[in-house]
């Protein structure tokens, strides 16, 4: 299977775990669950679970044991989504291509859409099996400790503080650390606890998320500024208009695309220890560096 087939089979998946594990769109308070699914199945990509499933296949593991993983972290990051488009965050109308949700259902109700996703993908954590090594109170405590104060939603209050203003470039590389790299290392991470992987393998796959999840954030910084609104689904220039820091504004373009080569070619190998298993990771890893939106 080539690897876009791949991408879709997963993400077929994934979406079938997502509206298995979520109330359907007539539950009460039916306001609430008709903007959550709105937003949670409005076409992104779902590169987080995948990454989650494709990890416990290089780590033995199987794709059943990795779901309700993979729809934890995918409800994690598109509340983060909901509330980053917020006016009182990044104000933006545009998000995978549709309006965002305040724009279709009013601001309390993406506030509490965003909060309700944010729970329940603790929720559906908490259904997983755990491992010899890992148990379901590990898994939770990955997933919380990479989504809270001291990384995703530190990162957003790190990017918050720094408009308008120059960053350096380890206060950027800080802010993306947190904001984007925390969650995939930690998708990763929970794919390698479902296959119950041995501590070098865990390693193995930690340092390559952690490369991954900068060269991932340094793209997003180009396209930003190369693509358009069209094709990217959601707002361009954004980060431009909103005075930000970026790499590109920092480095350059093309010293930008030189660092996520080099992070891309990091995590390359970081997953030596894995051998061939690790197929798929690198096919992800080379995906990244290539897309275009």
């Amino acid at each position: 299977m080539d690897f876009k087939s791949y991408l879709a089979s997963r993400t077929a998946l994934v979406d079938r775990a997502l509206d298995r594990f979520l109330p359907k769109a007539k539950t009460k308070p039916s306001t609430l669950h008709v903007a959550m699914r709105y937003s949670l199945f409005a076409g992104g990509k779902r590169l987080r679970p995948a990454l989650v499933l494709a990890t416990a296949e290089a780590c033995g593991g199987t794709t059943d044991a990795a779901l309700p993983h993979a729809a934890a972290v995918e409800c994690i990051h598109t509340y983060s989504l909901i509330h980053d488009d917020l006016p009182c965050m990044d104000d933006d109308d545009l998000r995978r291509g549709r309006p965002t949700n305040h724009k279709v259902y009013g601001e309390g109700v993406a506030v509490l859409a965003g909060d309700a996703l944010l729970t329940a993908a603790f929720e559906m954590l908490a259904q997983a099996q755990g491992t010899p090594r890992y148990s379901v109170a590990a898994l939770v405590t990955e997933l919380a400790h990479a989504s809270g104060s001291r990384w995703l939603i530190g990162g957003q209050v790190a990017d918050l503080e720094g408009e308008g203003r120059p960053l350096s470039g380890e206060e950027l590389k800080y802010i993306h650390r947190c904001k984007t790299a925390a969650l995939l290392t930690a998708s990763i991470r929970l794919g390698a606890m479902s296959a119950d992987a041995t501590p070098k393998g865990l390693t193995a796959v930690t340092d390559f998320g952690q490369s991954l999840g900068l060269a991932f954030q340094i793209i997003d910084d180009i396209l930003d500024v190369t693509q358009t609104t069209e094709m990217l689904g959601k707002t361009a220039g954004k980060d431009v208009k909103a005075t930000k820091a970026t790499y590109p504004a920092i480095l350059g373009l093309e010293k930008s695309r030189a660092e996520a080569y080099r992070l891309t070619k990091r995590a390359h190998t970081a997953l030596k220890p894995l051998g061939n298993k690790a197929a798929r990771l690198r096919e992800f890893a080379d995906y990244l560096l290539a897309r275009d939106y």
